[in-house]
């Protein structure tokens, strides 16, 4: 399973879920630019720029059969990188949890600083956090920067890809309601089922909700499309 972070966030989101789900599955992430071990590489200036980046990167350690799963601002990004790839590479099945679908994206302009406590709060981040005015700073920077890229998104409604998709939503998403997330229908031609799992916007980041909400789900969705076994992805 290749996991795309939200807004702002990085590989760590994805400890808890991967010890988790080991060894039935094998997570991977993605590292985006700007962030740990890449934090001095530059964000691509476009949403196009960074899906050819990720797809650079991942392609060449992916099997058939891969699962990829995306929260907020990173199902956006695991759905255009999985109709990028060729078909013989795409996942057979892609989970966006928390965030519109395609259409309605690219969403608000992302806030000045004045507005950082906000979109902390939005992200599910502002209790999570130290309280240290230079690391939120950081962590405000790194969200406004992933959503400034995601501001040059713009959908391309053809062709319909036809991979599965289920779609998850959080039930203390203040932000997002099911019925938002069950747009994510017309996104594919292929199977599409969803479901609402208990907990905030950042289902699967340690920090908040904890990934035992996704367990379930995940192992379940993971049953129905064909295994290719330890480090297919």
């Amino acid at each position: 399973m290749v996991c795309f972070p939200h807004a702002g966030g990085d590989v760590t989101a994805f400890a808890g879920l991967a010890a988790a789900l080991a060894p039935e599955l094998e997570v991977w992430a993605i590292r985006l630019p700007g962030r740990g071990g890449r934090f001095g590489d530059p964000m691509p200036d476009s949403f196009a720029a960074l899906v050819s980046a990720v797809l650079a990167g991942l392609s060449p350690h992916l099997r058939p059969g891969s699962l990829f799963y995306g929260q907020s601002f990173g199902a956006l990004l695991a759905y255009e990188v999985a109709r990028a790839l060729p078909s013989e590479l795409r996942p057979r099945i892609v989970v966006p949890a928390c965030a519109p679908p395609p259409p309605a994206w690219p969403g608000p302009t992302p806030p000045t600083s004045a507005g950082a406590a906000e979109l902390l709060e939005r992200c599910g981040l502002a209790t999570a956090l130290p309280d240290d005015t230079a690391i939120r700073e950081l962590a405000v920077a790194a969200i406004r920067t992933d959503l400034t890229v995601c501001r040059t998104y713009r959908h391309r409604p053809d062709p319909v890809p036809g991979f599965a998709i289920h779609a998850v939503a959080g039930a203390q998403d203040r932000g997002l309601p099911p019925a938002v997330v069950a747009g994510w229908a017309s996104a594919t031609t292929g199977r599409f089922t969803t479901s609402t799992e208990d907990g905030g916007h950042l289902l699967a980041t340690p920090l908040t909700s904890g990934p035992a909400t996704l367990l379930r789900t995940l192992h379940a969705v993971a049953a129905q499309t064909p295994q290719c076994g330890v480090g297919c992805v």
